[in-house]
């Protein structure tokens, strides 16, 4: 196997084997690289690059969306937020704009960081009980 299939095959594997806040993870990180590559791309005039990046990112942007959970308050918080990254992705788009892609790639790698402290807290309490039963 080539050392690109046995990466796909483990980016796969990955995949299919994590847990929905891993996945999360997996998704922010995923919209922060695509951003950072539309920053170089608007840098580089490579114009057809810049917006199949931030088409990938708006993508994940919309499925953090329909992961939602309405039921949950801070549901309701988050969407305002992702909506207005759609809007500065489709502008920064239009208008070539990298201050447009920092400002949304801040608010993406803020949303990780704090989902990542979310994750070793979770595993922090399962550990714990664990470690007592």
């Amino acid at each position: 196997m080539s050392p690109n299939k046995q990466h796909q095959a483990y980016q796969e594997n990955a995949v299919n084997t994590a847990s929905g806040a891993e996945l999360t993870l997996m998704l922010y990180n995923g919209c922060m690289k695509f951003v950072k590559q539309a920053i170089k791309d608007v840098e580089a005039n490579h114009f057809e690059e810049k917006n199949t990046n931030i088409q990938k990112a708006q993508n994940i942007i919309q499925e953090l969306i329909i992961t939602l959970d309405p039921k949950i308050e801070i549901s309701n918080q988050f969407l305002p937020l992702y909506d207005y990254m759609l809007f500065r992705l489709k502008e920064a788009n239009i208008n070539n704009n990298v201050e447009y892609l920092q400002e949304v790639l801040e608010l993406i790698t803020d949303f990780r960081d704090t989902w990542k402290q979310v994750i070793l807290e979770i595993r922090k309490k399962q550990y714990a009980q664990g470690a007592h039963v």
